[in-house]
């Protein structure tokens, strides 16, 4: 007798099927919201995800959020996946989505709410730190490791346009000094303006991503601690989307009290089919 069939390449299981789902977008970084009162992550597969993220034939997206009550009144829990369905502690603009779409849901109000994450309530960003055994390429000046609930090589460069981002991010990603887990790459500038310009290779994806909110504030720390400004500032990202990263830096050198403003806009709301 014949196993169950699987479902076709590139198709959500028939379960998925007329779930409600929302598009939202944080400064070119977008994403699949769901709401986790009505489907959580034990429904879905990283296929599931894959298919749902896949541009040209899903929505498409750079991951899935799901969104749901958090541990008390007033808070809300976020749980993030990449688009490759593996699974990762905090996107800054996934969080900036979620805040929105929580109150939207009716968990919280934009004067009130504590976004609870798999890195924390209030996550510190730890203090941007050199990486041993890391070689720069031509036109990088200096490269620091910040954690930001997910690691971040932020690599300081003349020109972020000139930065051949599909192969030299993913030859630093997958450096073996940042073994075993790799990290997010975050390509900073100044453009002609003297404005700092970002460009984001993002593991999970595996390619360019339009902004990244973690990445930006781990870039603000990074340029304070390079002693080429001073925080809060303002990062455009891939997307011409300005983000803006504010943070105090505490007497053991990490950097707490942690603001990220930018967008976080519904596209649409619609079901799966």
């Amino acid at each position: 007798m014949e196993g169950a069939a699987s479902p076709a390449h590139g198709l959500v299981r028939p379960h998925l099927i007329g779930l409600p789902v929302y598009k939202m977008t944080g400064s070119g970084n977008d994403f699949v919201m769901v709401d986790a009162r009505v489907s959580t992550p034990a429904d879905w597969t990283p296929e599931d995800m894959r298919a749902v993220c896949a541009r040209g034939t899903g929505i498409g997206a750079d991951g899935v959020v799901f969104v749901g009550p958090g541990s008390h009144p007033g808070a809300a829990r976020m749980i993030y996946y990449n688009a490759d369905g593996s699974h990762a502690a905090m996107c800054g603009n996934a969080a900036l989505c979620s805040t929105t779409l929580a109150t939207h849901l009716g968990l919280g109000t934009p004067a009130g709410i504590d976004l609870e994450t798999d890195a924390g309530t209030y996550q510190p960003v730890a203090r941007p730190a050199a990486v041993p055994g890391l070689g720069l390429g031509a036109g990088e000046r200096q490269a620091v490791l910040a954690e930001v609930g997910v690691p971040h090589l932020i690599v300081l460069v003349d020109d972020v346009d000139q930065v051949e981002l599909m192969e030299r991010g993913a030859s630093l990603r997958f450096d073996p000094a940042l073994a075993p887990d790799g990290a997010n790459i975050n390509f900073i500038g100044q453009g002609e303006s003297g404005g700092w310009r970002m460009r984001t290779y993002e593991r999970g994806i595996e390619g360019e991503t339009l902004a990244c909110g973690t990445g930006a504030v781990g870039a603000g720390c990074a340029i304070q601690e390079w002693g080429l400004g001073a925080l809060p500032v303002n990062i455009q990202s891939r997307s011409g989307r300005v983000l803006g990263v504010r943070a105090s830096k505490a007497q053991d050198g990490h950097y707490d009290d942690v603001w990220l403003i930018g967008e976080g806009r519904m596209v649409f709301r619609g079901v799966i089919t």
